[in-house]
């Protein structure tokens, strides 16, 4: 027991690894960087320009923490595989990026629909395609897909980013069932109802009143709630957690409101 609980700690270390997390200038994206750095990651932060990273760059390497930038727009396609191509070896994706469209259904054109269905799902399918080759290669690999607990709990206006979102959480199993052999795990992060800096207006909605008392747990989760469940799905502790999606949601989807 006594060796069991001196080494157990190191299974959740991340040394040597090399660990991409899209849209990771801020909110969840930021704070699971973070947690993955902690750990001992080498850490891909990407963003839309060199500006929007700067700051956060200077922040973990201040810490003594290994990171680079990673910079390019989810629909150019010649830019992420350039850019990936640069950034060498990735071990960890976590395909966070999401942009949501709050309209009523029939007032998205399919256009709209289909623009923020490749932005939330097949942007991370392209980065899978371009990373996987490598992981399986060397027998080691996590794909994390960030979802919403809105794939299972739909909401009106919204439907673009549900259907995106349910999508994600599908594709996180198909490819657990297809790389599961390869030594590649893939799995789902669905987060509930976090404070980041894009639901401050919501938050103090009287709607955010109504989200943040329907949530088991009285309150809404501090972004940094988020890390420690990135840095299990990536790490050596959840080797055989595949094609599960991990909520992270204060209960929300767990507790039935009549």
């Amino acid at each position: 027991m006594s060796r069991y609980m001196s080494t157990f700690p190191e299974k959740f270390r991340l040394d040597g690894r090399t660990a991409l997390i899209t849209g990771s200038a801020r909110g969840l994206g930021w704070e699971m960087a973070k947690g993955l750095a902690e750990a001992g990651a080498r850490v891909l932060l990407h963003g839309r320009s060199h500006e929007r990273l700067a700051p956060r760059l200077a922040e973990l390497r201040a810490a003594g923490r290994a990171t680079d930038g990673v910079v390019f727009g989810m629909a150019d396609r010649t830019a992420m595989k350039l850019a990936l191509a640069d950034a060498g070896p990735i071990d960890i994706l976590i395909h966070n990026v999401g942009e949501r469209d709050r309209r009523p259904f029939t007032e998205i054109e399919s256009d709209d629909f289909a623009q923020l269905v490749d932005t939330d799902l097949s942007a991370g399918q392209a980065l899978i395609r371009l990373v996987v080759p490598g992981m399986v290669e060397r027998g080691w690999g996590r794909l994390i897909l960030v979802t919403s607990i809105a794939a299972t709990l739909a909401a009106p206006g919204a439907s673009s980013y549900i259907a995106a979102k349910a999508g994600l959480e599908a594709l996180a199993r198909a490819l657990a069932s297809e790389l599961g052999a390869t030594g590649v795990t893939s799995n789902a992060l669905s987060p509930g109802f976090f404070a980041t800096e894009t639901n401050e207006a919501l938050i103090d909605s009287p709607a955010g009143e109504r989200m943040r008392l329907r949530c088991p747990a009285k309150r809404w989760a501090d972004p940094s709630e988020i890390a420690g469940a990135a840095i299990f799905l990536a790490s050596p502790a959840a080797s055989y957690v595949n094609g599960h999606t991990l909520t992270v949601d204060g209960g929300v989807t767990a507790t039935y409101v009549g």
